[in-house]
């Protein structure tokens, strides 16, 4: 197995990243790192004051740093922002430094993993349903571009879809 390589997880907000990243990365014998947590850890603050005072745009600044830097790494499964794939720059860095995951859901389930959220600042912008959906109009065609691996994670627990992954990761790894 390639534990020198890096593991992305790429998707929209409720797909599982944090939860099935972590199951990833114990499967995988690798360090689990969420970029929202580490800029989180970094700054004091919560994702939400950054959005606050900073705006999407200062928050996506930081969201470059910590992504770069990340894939200087070896080892780890890096759970990123719903949003990482829009800076081309994080795109390039993850593409070329590891193997690239993105995990799907519906609408729907986006919305049922999302309903007690209040950390989520995109989803406080008028009807969920209407945010997400224009997120994933915007952000799907870029999931797909940078996916080595596309999982659906509608019906699967987060374990189950860690092992599945893990599998294909190993295949790929392999190969």
């Amino acid at each position: 197995m390639n534990t020198s390589s890096n593991v992305y997880l790429i998707g929209p907000m409720g797909v599982g990243k944090t939860t099935i990243g972590k199951a990833l990365a114990k499967n995988l014998a690798l360090e689990f790192v969420d970029s929202d947590q580490e800029i989180e850890n970094r700054t004091g603050v919560s994702i939400m004051t950054i959005f606050d005072i900073e705006g999407d745009v200062g928050f996506r600044d930081r969201e470059v740093k910590v992504i770069l830097e990340m894939a200087k790494r070896r080892g780890i499964v890096l759970a990123t922002g719903g949003g990482a794939v829009l800076r081309p720059e994080n795109r390039r860095a993850l593409r070329n430094s590891g193997l690239v995951v993105y995990l799907h859901a519906t609408v729907e389930m986006q919305l049922e993993r999302t309903r007690n959220s209040r950390n989520r600042p995109l989803l406080n912008k008028g009807s969920r349903r209407s945010v997400i959906e224009d997120l994933m109009h915007e952000r799907e065609p870029l999931y797909r571009q940078e996916a080595d691996i596309v999982y659906v994670t509608d019906s699967r627990s987060p374990q189950a879809a860690a092992r599945e992954i893990a599998g294909e990761i190993r295949e790929k790894w392999q190969s």
